[in-house]
Parts: C-alpha cells; sequence; structure tokens
C-alpha cells in the first residue's frame, strides 16, 4: 500500500511558532492519522513568518505545498462560527489557532525535567493555561536562567510536550477537533 503525503503550513507571527507550534503540528497531525485506513505520511510543517499586512500572501504560498493550513487570523475567527475554512482556488483548509502562547506552559514534567526551572508560576491543572494573562511573562519566569533566551526552548519543549496533557487545555482539544474534522473532510481519516 502506498502512503499519502500529508503537507502541513503554518502562518507564524514569531518564534514560538516557528519553533514549538511548527513540532507540535505535524505530532499531532502523525497521532490522528495514526488510525486512519490509509497510510499517511505526515511531512514537517513549513513555516512562513509574516505580519497581519501579508497573511493573505502568505496563505497563496503555503496552498501551493500544502494540504492544510494552520493561522493565528482570530478576527476572522469570530465572525464565523466554523473556524475552517478553505482558501483561494486551491480549497486548502485553513485551521485558526487562536491563543497558542499558553500551550507551552501545559505540561510541567516538561519543564520539570529542566534543571534550573521555575515551576512555581505554572498551574496546576493544564486547562488553566488558557487563563494566563500574561503568558510570555510566565514563559520567561520557568525557563531555566542558563542566559539562554527563552527561543532556545521552543523547540525542546514542542518535542517532548505530551500530547494527551496538551488535549486537556480546552483551545488545543478545539484546534485538535477541527483539525480531525478537515482531515476527514480531505479523506485522510
Amino acid at each position: 500500500m502506498s502512503s499519502r503525503p500529508l503537507v502541513p503550513g503554518l502562518v507564524a507571527e514569531g518564534e514560538a511558532d516557528e519553533g514549538f507550534l511548527g513540532i507540535v503540528i505535524s505530532r499531532q497531525l502523525r497521532e490522528l492519522t495514526w488510525m486512519s485506513p490509509h497510510a499517511v505520511d505526515v511531512e514537517a510543517t513549513e513555516v512562513v513568518s509574516c505580519d497581519r499586512e501579508r497573511l493573505v500572501a502568505a496563505l497563496e504560498e503555503l496552498a501551493a505545498d500544502c494540504h492544510l493550513l494552520f493561522t493565528h487570523d482570530e478576527q476572522r475567527e469570530r465572525r464565523r462560527r466554523d473556524s475552517v475554512r478553505y482558501h483561494s482556488h486551491y480549497l486548502v483548509p485553513v485551521i485558526g489557532l487562536g491563543e497558542t502562547e499558553g500551550w507551552l506552559l501545559a505540561d510541567r514534567a516538561v519543564w520539570a525535567g529542566l534543571e534550573g526551572s521555575d515551576l512555581s508560576l505554572l498551574p496546576s491543572r493544564p486547562r488553566e493555561v488558557d487563563r494566563i494573562a500574561d503568558p510570555a511573562g510566565v514563559l520567561a519566569a520557568t525557563v531555566p536562567r542558563r542566559g539562554k533566551p527563552v527561543r532556545d526552548y521552543f523547540e525542546y519543549v514542542g518535542r517532548n510536550i505530551d500530547l494527551a496533557v496538551l488535549a486537556q487545555v480546552p483551545a488545543y482539544a478545539n484546534w485538535v477537533a477541527e483539525t480531525r474534522n478537515a482531515l476527514k473532510g480531505l479523506g485522510y481519516l
């Protein structure tokens, strides 16, 4: 049986998106398609960083190569109940991620495994990360103090965060459900 490629695309708004979300998206897609009746080859997330003014151009650029796109276009999401929408003549599903900064803080065990991390500001339950008013500030206070910038931990957390723990965060669970529906619509599930 031949495998079917699945190339995700991400319109990134910052370094956390590139280093953390790009990895988590590919990992979550592998988990969602694991039980697929088809052999699915989830490829690395293609990432384009841009500001709001270049959003449509970035989506067009990614849509040429990707099967599924992810973005933080909250304004458009609020206007539509169903945040899965199809972009341009490519008919590529675009799924809104919403606010994701807190997702880095959901799994205490990832941070506990990094010597020197300060866990005091992390919520006791993963679902509470959506309520953190300043996730960037909490993240800066949590990372080990070894002179490394916060961004140096994004890839590590993306590769090691427990997806089952992350799924306890309501916004993440919603994103996974929307992604699952898009995968069904594309015939991957």
